[in-house]
């Protein structure tokens, strides 16, 4: 059964005691990281542009810090425990890894003062919850206005702006509030469903047959992005905000029916492949997954514009170009 995590219900980035996500891998230990302890001297490239990134050695945040380094710019990776493997691929990338913490409102100041923007992105993680969530993105908020942050790039959640009564999008729609409340130049980027769910989450073999099962409803089609293509996008926002009309995008690479993701599995493992739904039953306990599903259930859902997607990452992925290269 697919396993859905519910940082804006895409990827779950870790808890919200801390502003860095659990590590995503574990293959580089040997970089010496550069730890700041205000984030303000010495990061400044030649080109003069510098960026603070919430939530650096996470999925978005990582995928957002490595993008903003492929573009030539200064990177100020926030983190929490900064001596870790993920923060160390970072440094050994060209960031700036910068100790700040989401309970201490100075550290996310001192981390912002001077920068050119900022990406962050909250999640409804424990003990918190979404309670916690709004707070955390609040205090990130207050952050960049008292820092004087020229523009804050916010991941938020595809829907958000909809009303759709699931706990992690309204939450997030809080957050988006508070932001445009707060006077600080901001950014909405709005993923759809994280293909990376399917991560270690994908079909079983049953007498020679892949199976994928879901609570999604048979024929019901779903809008997904790569978490590496939200950093692209969001580095793209922050780097040039008139790439974003209306200061706000919803973001999808590809919009796939379960009978057709299995499909996907199938001809990439080169046998047959069947979608199986499980219906909302199986999401009776969880409030939050079941509202969500239900939403699904009854198109459209997520209304991303995959075309105006694509202008802004040209080269976002298909869900068999995301399955090829995890594969790969």
């Amino acid at each position: 059964m697919l396993h859905i995590d519910t940082n804006h219900f895409p990827i779950l980035a870790g808890s919200l005691t801390s502003i860095s996500p659990p590590k995503d891998r574990d293959n580089t230990d040997s970089a010496k990281v550069t730890i700041m302890s205000s984030g303000v001297p010495g990061d400044t490239p030649a080109n003069g542009r510098t960026f603070a990134v919430v939530g650096a050695t996470g999925q978005q945040g990582g995928a957002t810090a490595r993008a903003l380094l492929k573009a030539g710019v200064s990177v100020r990776a926030l983190a929490r425990t900064p001596d870790g493997p993920a923060a160390s691929e970072l440094a050994a990338l060209g960031a700036k890894v910068v100790r700040a913490d989401l309970e201490d409102p100075d550290s996310l100041r001192n981390a912002f003062t001077g920068v050119d923007g900022v990406f962050a992105m909250t999640t409804p993680a424990p003990p918190g919850g979404v309670e916690g969530e709004v707070a955390h993105g609040k205090l990130i908020v207050d952050a960049a206005r008292d820092a004087v942050v020229p523009r804050l790039v916010y991941s938020s959640v595809g829907g958000a702006d909809r009303h759709t009564g699931i706990p992690h999008f309204e939450s997030k729609r809080r957050v988006e509030r508070y932001l445009a409340e707060s006077g600080v130049a901001f950014t909405l980027v709005r993923p759809t469903f994280f293909m990376d769910n399917f991560r270690g989450a994908g079909p079983t073999l049953e007498d020679g047959v892949l199976v994928l099962r879901s609570p999604l409803a048979a024929g019901v089609p779903l809008q997904m992005i790569a978490a590496e293509d939200v950093g692209h996008a969001a580095a793209a926002a922050l780097l040039d905000p008139d790439d974003v009309p209306g200061g706000a995008i919803e973001i999808a690479g590809d919009e796939l029916t379960g009978e057709q993701i299995a499909a996907v599995y199938g001809a990439r493992a080169g046998r047959p492949a069947r979608f199986e739904s499980l219906g909302l039953e199986v999401l009776a306990g969880d409030e939050d997954m079941h509202k969500m599903f239900a939403w699904f259930d009854s198109p459209p859902a997520y209304r991303a514009d995959l075309a105006a997607t694509r202008t802004l990452v040209p080269a976002v992925k298909t869900f068999p170009a995301w399955l090829a290269a995890e594969q790969a």
